[in-house]
């Protein structure tokens, strides 16, 4: 077993003061370079269980759980240092650094048909996205999806200043990615995202990351959202006007 600590500064957190669930990929990407390096992410699933705040340290634990000719699977826990309870969980499947994986999307669940009211934005692979291995980190497109959420919640008149108003968020409990294809510098991509499976309190939000130049799928991330009363942080019914608001960006297949 490998074990990391990471203390959580102020820009690692969001405008709650929750270590963001961008950071908790980044934490991973750190781990990864130390104890498998040369590798990168495939596959994601993340759970998020608690939040941990500004101040606070992570530990994060990580155990090999199978490995073969291309790839290695890490089972990942979070922890808050003095806390015996997860405050994330991942699993995690690597391979070589360049590897491209025909039919990696495959195992995800069947993507939900986008709608014609399905939302994008295009972004322009500039230096300062790149990391150390010279490509866009799986983090980095991580936050370009959330770049995107942001996009489209506001493009449905409900951005975050709203819902405050309103006195709910959404809450980010699982990421579910695969990272088929690395990204380079100055390539123009594009982020699209639209709802499916909506329920209670929940619903599942899905990205697809494109290369424009040939349509190539570089990356896909469902993400479960759930909303929750900002005063107790409890899960509560999603608002009726809200749900007509996204109406047009909800598949129908």
């Amino acid at each position: 077993m490998l074990e990391f600590r990471f203390p959580i500064r102020h820009h690692e957190c969001d405008a709650y003061g929750h270590l963001n669930n961008v950071s908790y990929v980044r934490y991973l990407e750190e781990a990864l370079l130390q104890g498998d390096a040369g590798r990168r992410m495939l596959r994601l699933t993340m759970d998020y269980l608690r939040p941990a705040r500004f101040g606070e340290t992570v530990e994060l634990r990580m155990t090999p759980e199978s490995e073969d000719d291309r790839s290695v699977r890490w089972a990942c826990d979070f922890y808050v240092t003095g806390s015996a309870d997860r405050v994330a969980t991942a699993s995690v499947e690597t391979i070589a650094l360049l590897e491209v994986v025909q039919g990696a999307m495959d195992a995800l669940p069947p993507l939900a048909a986008p709608p014609p009211g399905a939302y994008a934005q295009r972004h322009m692979v500039s230096w300062q996205d790149l990391d150390l291995t010279r490509r866009v980190s799986e983090a980095t497109m991580l936050g370009f999806a959330e770049d995107c959420g942001m996009g489209v919640i506001a493009a449905h008149g409900w951005p975050p200043e709203r819902m405050a108003a309103e006195g709910f968020a959404i809450i980010l409990r699982r990421h579910d990615a695969v990272f088929a294809t690395p990204t380079r510098l100055g390539e123009e991509i594009e982020i699209a995202t639209w709802v499916s499976d909506v329920k209670r309190i929940s619903a599942m939000r899905h990205y697809t990351i494109r290369r424009v130049a040939d349509g190539t799928l570089l990356a896909r991330i469902d993400t479960l959202g759930v909303w929750v009363d900002l005063a107790t942080g409890r899960p509560i019914r999603i608002p009726a006007d809200f749900v007509r608001d996204f109406t047009p960006n909800v598949s129908v297949g």
